[in-house]
């Protein structure tokens, strides 16, 4: 006979801890289990280090700028690696013992350590011992692709995960990706003080933003000293005494990129290979992820499936936003769903880029009348106060309903200031009431009014 649990969850990252506190206190019986670090990626190789890392390198950025300011350091600025990661480490470790010892702490929770298999869809193994429930959640994240790449079996490499080990700053470090991941470490090592490169096959920078934001980061990169290759797709990678070389296919430029580390930043897959859903009988997509309807539920009644795994998004608060969505659904008596939530995030580069909602493209492509306004940062007070004006503010409606589509605030504070639009569009309240909101002064929200009273249609 196996143990029976009231719910058995299957992972610990951003919903499952909250989940299984939220039904103990319905005075539930819960299984959790996790099979290596607690927190997820998050906690582990996600958001918390790696802004812990950007925290570091925005400090030596800004004390190698001091002088700007009307500050004098005597000595050169230099950059502890060690240090650096020692001070990533106690912060993420912090939080992963936080979240273990809160779920081994909960009444009725049994915390199981071990990898988790599905014998039926409503049995799960870890190691010899048979869990069974009648719901169970599905919470086990995802991981760094590591695409099929001729000569990769041939060189090291790292990728998110194993770049938290990393103590040093890597003399040259050769990045093939050139999106969130790619461009954010890009940016910290070179600021640690590495030569880096930026290997990226599309003609810009993050694709999937307006070519205005994608130039702007690149700006903001290139005046810092990172390389970019673009239109460059890695075709092979290969050794050259101790330097790792990736020959790439490119418009202009060398054919090859010599670096002494390579990063591989091309995209995440989900951890769900390896957990016996076939003999649940739980469907999957064919890139992996759990197929999952509105409410999140899967295929096999009484069967959920939370966070990275179900590919309706990549992101700790859409992760967290699965967890209320349960929860409000399954304890709360609400009607939740995942297509009520706007599409929300950033990205960590210096200065952040905040995102609610369409861009320009996605927006137009959708067949909406658009109006378009926008300031660039050299003309937000608060910016040129701090001295780090870079970047631009941008904000998108519908011509005839007057709804918020989308923003993007590129620009110190854009990942603060972006909430105040994303608040306005879950109100669903057209934007002349944002336009009349008074904001404090000075501030990089206070420009958000002033941009929606200069909405034009946007340049053909």
């Amino acid at each position: 006979m196996g143990q029976h649990y009231d719910a058995i969850i299957v992972g610990t990252g951003q919903a499952g801890p909250s989940l299984a506190n939220r039904l103990s206190q319905a005075g539930m019986s819960v299984a959790v289990i996790e099979r290596h670090l607690f927190g997820g990626t998050c906690v582990n190789t996600g958001c918390i280090p790696t802004k812990t890392l950007v925290a570091s390198a925005y400090a030596a950025h800004v004390a190698r700028r001091a002088r700007d300011y009307g500050v004098t350091i005597d000595a050169d600025v230099r950059v502890d690696m060690k240090s650096v990661k020692a001070r990533k480490d106690a912060i993420s470790e912090q939080s992963r013992t936080g979240v273990e010892k809160m779920l081994r702490g909960l009444p009725r929770c049994v915390v199981h350590t071990g990898h988790a298999r599905f014998r039926s869809a409503r049995e799960v193994a870890v190691g010899d011992q048979i869990l069974t429930a009648d719901r169970i959640f599905i919470n086990v994240g995802g991981r760094a692709a590591v695409p099929s790449m001729p000569g990769l079996d041939e060189v090291p490499f790292l990728t998110n995960s194993s770049m938290m080990h990393v103590d040093t700053a890597p003399p040259h470090l050769v990045i093939v990706g050139g999106s969130y991941i790619g461009l954010e470490f890009g940016q910290m090592y070179r600021r640690f003080g590495s030569e880096v490169t930026i290997i990226e096959m599309g003609p810009r920078l993050i694709g999937r933003e307006d070519p205005d934001i994608s130039t702007a980061i690149q700006d903001v990169l290139i005046g810092e000293g990172v390389n970019l290759r673009l239109n460059a797709k890695c075709i092979r990678l290969g050794r050259r005494d101790a330097a790792v070389v990736a020959h790439v296919d490119c418009e202009s430029g060398d054919r090859s990129v010599e670096g002494t580390h390579l990063l591989l930043a091309v995209g995440r897959q989900p951890n769900t290979d390896d957990l016996g859903l076939e003999a649940a009988g739980i469907a999957r997509d064919e890139r992996g992820y759990i197929v999952v309807n509105d409410r999140l539920e899967t295929s096999v009644p009484g069967v959920w499936a939370l966070g990275d795994c179900n590919g309706k998004g990549a992101f700790t608060h859409t992760s967290y936003n699965d967890f209320e969505i349960v929860a409000g659904n399954l304890l709360d008596g609400e009607n939740r769903a995942v297509s009520d939530r706007i599409q929300a995030y950033a990205l960590y580069i210096d200065p952040p880029l905040g995102r609610a909602g369409m861009t320009v493209t996605e927006a137009q492509r959708r067949g909406h009348k658009v109006l378009v306004g926008q300031r660039p940062m050299t003309r937000v007070g608060r910016a040129i106060e701090k001295g780090e004006t870079h970047g631009l503010m941008k904000i998108v409606v519908d011509a005839n309903s007057q709804e918020i589509l989308g923003a993007a605030v590129f620009g110190t504070g854009g990942d603060e200031a972006i909430h105040c639009v994303l608040d306005t569009m879950y109100t669903k309240a057209p934007y002349p009431v944002l336009k009349r909101a008074m904001h404090i002064h000075p501030t990089v929200s206070e420009l958000i009014p002033t941009i929606l009273g200069e909405l034009a249609p946007p340049a053909s």
